[in-house]
C-alpha cells in the first residue's frame, strides 16, 4: 500500500470535502505512507437548485461520483449514505468497501433569536426542503410554516441571514462538519425529528476488482455502522421510496450489540404516521429491515407511498 496513490473522488461542496478529509486522516493512521489526492466533481444535485425529484431525485448527487469511479478517474468514493437511493442496486462494478464510524444523526434548529422549536410563534418559516422534515412539522407543529430551500449548509445559512427563512432545520453532524456548531440553537432528538435513513454515516465505494483497495480501507469501517446502515437500507430497499416519500427512520446497536430499527413512513401533510419498532437481538440486519418494512406495508406505507407524485 505504501507506495500507492488512491485517488478519492467526492462531490466539490465544503461539506463533502470536509468529509473527504476525515477519510484521508483516518487512512493515514491506518496506512501511513499511503499517498491521497481529491478529485472533485459538481454533481446534477449540486448544480440543480429545484425540486430534486426533476433530477432523479436522490441519484442526482451521486451520479457523477459514481461516473468517476467507474471511468477509472477516481479509485474511491465517499458518500453520505443517506444520498445513496436504496430503491436500486449500486452501479454494477462497485460495492461499499466500508461504513464509517456513524456521526450525529439528529437535526438540528437554527434559529436567530434563539428559540427553541416548541418556542417558535405561528406563521414562523422554516427553511427546508426536506419532505421528512415537512411531513413531521406538519404533524407536530402545524402553525409553522416550511419555505422550500436548497444549497449547502453555508448556502442556508446565508439565505437565512437575507431573510428568506426565520429559522432553518439542518443535519447536526453537517454543521459539525464544517466547523458551524457554533450557530446550533437546539439539537432535536429523533423522537421529535425522525432522521433520515443513513443519516451521519459516511460510505466508502470503490470498484469491485480492486482488491487490494478493498482490503486496504476496510480496516476503516465500524462494526455497528456496518449492521445499522445494512438494516436500513434494507428496509428503504423493500419499501420502494423515492425521494419524495417521507420516510423516516434509524436502526441502533445498543451495548450489548442488540440491534433495534425504528422507523416511520407519513404523507406530505402529516396527517398520517405510520410507525414500527423492532428488535433483532443479535440476528441479521436485512432480515430486521426486511420485517420492520413488511410491518409498515401491512399497514398500508404502500398505497402511501404510491399516492405521492414523483
Amino acid at each position: 500500500m505504501s507506495a500507492d496513490l488512491i485517488r478519492i473522488v467526492s462531490r466539490d461542496s465544503p461539506m463533502a470535502l470536509a468529509q473527504v478529509e476525515r477519510v484521508r486522516a483516518e487512512l493515514a493512521v491506518l496506512h501511513p505512507g499511503t499517498r491521497t489526492e481529491v478529485v472533485p466533481v459538481k454533481t446534477t444535485g449540486d448544480k440543480w437548485m429545484g425540486d430534486l425529484s426533476a433530477v432523479e431525485g436522490k441519484g442526482a448527487f451521486t451520479k457523477e461520483v459514481d461516473a468517476a469511479l467507474l471511468a477509472g478517474e477516481a479509485d474511491l468514493a465517499v458518500h453520505c449514505v443517506k444520498d445513496i437511493p436504496a430503491d436500486r442496486p449500486l452501479p454494477a462494478g462497485t460495492v461499499f468497501a466500508a461504513f464509517l464510524r456513524r456521526d450525529d444523526i439528529r437535526d438540528a434548529l437554527i434559529h436567530p433569536g434563539g428559540l427553541r422549536l416548541d418556542e417558535l410563534p405561528a406563521g414562523t418559516r422554516m427553511g427546508t426542503s426536506s419532505v421528512r422534515r415537512a411531513a413531521q412539522l406538519a404533524a407536530s407543529h402545524p402553525h409553522l410554516f416550511c419555505v422550500p430551500m436548497r444549497g449547502n449548509a453555508n448556502r442556508r445559512l446565508e439565505k437565512l441571514a437575507a431573510g428568506e427563512a426565520d429559522a432553518l432545520l439542518l443535519a447536526a453532524s453537517g454543521l459539525e462538519r464544517i466547523g458551524r456548531s457554533d450557530v446550533i440553537t437546539e439539537i432535536l432528538s429523533p423522537e421529535v425529528m425522525c432522521p433520515p435513513i443513513g443519516a451521519g454515516v459516511l460510505a466508502l465505494q470503490c470498484r469491485e476488482g480492486d482488491t487490494d483497495l478493498i482490503d486496504a480501507v476496510s480496516g476503516l469501517g465500524d462494526p455497528a455502522a456496518h449492521r445499522e446502515t445494512t438494516a436500513e437500507r434494507m428496509f428503504l430497499h423493500v419499501l420502494q421510496g423515492h425521494c419524495n416519500s417521507p420516510i423516516a427512520g434509524y436502526a441502533q446497536v445498543e451495548r450489548n450489540g442488540d440491534l433495534s430499527l425504528r422507523a416511520k413512513v407519513f404523507t406530505p401533510d402529516g396527517k398520517t404516521v405510520l410507525n414500527a419498532h423492532e428488535w433483532a437481538g443479535a440476528l441479521d440486519p436485512a432480515t430486521l429491515g426486511t420485517s420492520v418494512a413488511v410491518s409498515l406495508l401491512r399497514q398500508g406505507a404502500r398505497e402511501l407511498i404510491d399516492g405521492i407524485a414523483h
